[in-house]
């Protein structure tokens, strides 16, 4: 695939994973992305996992024909991107390998080399020369682990953006950017939002024209769209207006009121409401929508003097991303001796800039009379 005259992509789709990094269901597969920039000297930009190896670099020897590459940069050392470093560096034994002093050392854990013979370590605002094609360098620590660099080609107006702007989703599927992009930067970004703040900063001072990300299509148009999202979630900003329902149910009871709930907002004209079930959905799905929207009501029953093992999941995934800026309503159910809120509270101490609803809504074994008001309550409360 030509990106420009001078920019090839070689990377390789992936079908054959069903959960990315031990986790993340990707019904679509996965993209690993890898970029040569033909010019005087030849830089290939990253590798790809270890289970596509030989056809990555069938790719870049099909693209170079009888040339060689001079350069390998590794902007990023998870395996899905460093994997085949070893394998490029038998193959290609005069290329030098661009990292940074971080990436190097992890190299040697990884690979058991760091190449102290063939290297070039590169840090902030450092150039590499090819030619007409003139590399500048910018660290992005801890987008998303600590060594990684993105790399700027003043030519062709390129940033090679390593993680960011990635998405799940092998590039020969058409799906919607956006969701996948965002369950991807919330599940494994989410948490550094203060450092890909920094690193938009950076990239505000270029003069971008294409984005080549490391996961997911090569992004050439409209690219504010893409960067207004990206402050958006790196910020723990409101995307979208809407009320997010996340429960858990044993017997049915709480189930029951959290779709009288629903029934009511959406009664009130409330614009958006989503109802996950913590027990069934894909929880990275239930994260993806608790950063989207601005409210979200957590309802649960009293566990073991705790509160159910999903929900206490799933707020665990909200606190270790910095879950902020949002409003929060509470219904619990017990039979002899609710403790749900205060345990759900008590879990979101940390969390900043934390509205809650002033009605909430407890539940002792089933709906009645009372509990139905406190949900009218709620549902108007929410809907102002």
């Amino acid at each position: 695939m030509k990106i420009t005259n001078d920019i090839k992509y070689v990377g390789v789709n992936d079908h054959k994973i069903d959960l990315f990094e031990g986790q993340y269901i990707v019904p679509n597969g996965m993209a690993y992305n890898s970029y040569v920039i033909v010019d005087e000297k030849i830089a290939v930009m990253d590798t790809v996992d270890v289970s596509f190896t030989d056809e990555w670099l069938g790719n870049i020897e099909n693209t170079l024909g009888d040339k060689t590459p001079d350069y390998l940069i590794v902007q990023h050392m998870e395996p899905d991107h460093s994997a085949s470093i070893i394998s490029f560096a038998n193959k290609y034994p005069k290329a030098e390998i661009v990292a940074s002093a971080k990436a190097f050392e992890m190299m040697k854990n990884f690979y058991g080399n760091d190449f102290a013979e063939n290297r070039i370590v590169v840090g902030e605002g450092d150039t590499l020369e090819l030619g007409a094609h003139i590399l500048t360098f910018a660290t992005a620590p801890m987008v998303h682990w600590p060594e990684v660099i993105v790399t700027y080609d003043s030519k062709d107006k390129v940033l090679f953006s390593a993680d960011g702007f990635g998405k799940f989703g092998a590039l020969d599927v058409e799906e919607d950017w956006a969701c996948e992009a965002r369950r991807y930067y919330i599940g494994i970004v989410g948490k550094y939002g203060a450092q890909v703040q920094a690193l938009l900063k950076k990239a505000a001072k270029l003069d971008i024209e294409i984005i080549c990300p490391l996961h997911g299509p090569v992004l050439s148009e409209n690219l504010g769209y893409y960067i207004n999202l990206y402050d958006i979630w790196s910020s723990y900003g409101v995307e979208s207006e809407g009320i997010v329902i996340a429960y858990t149910s044993v017997y049915g009871n709480t189930k029951k009121a959290v779709f009288e709930l629903a029934e009511m907002l959406e009664k009130k004209g409330c614009p958006k409401v989503v109802v996950n079930d913590l027990a069934r959905c894909d929880m990275a799905e239930a994260v993806e929508d608790a950063f989207r929207y601005g409210k979200i009501v957590l309802a649960t029953t009293t566990y073991n003097t705790d509160i159910f093992p999903f929900m206490r999941e799933f707020i665990s995934h909200l606190t270790e991303r910095n879950f902020s800026n949002r409003m929060v309503g509470f219904i619990e159910n017990g039979s002899w001796a609710p403790l749900a809120v205060k345990v759900m509270k008590g879990m979101l101490e940390k969390c900043k800039n934390i509205t809650y609803t002033e009605n909430n809504v407890k539940i002792i074994s089933a709906l009645n009379e009372e509990s139905r008001t406190q949900l009218e309550k709620l549902a108007d409360e929410l809907c102002r």
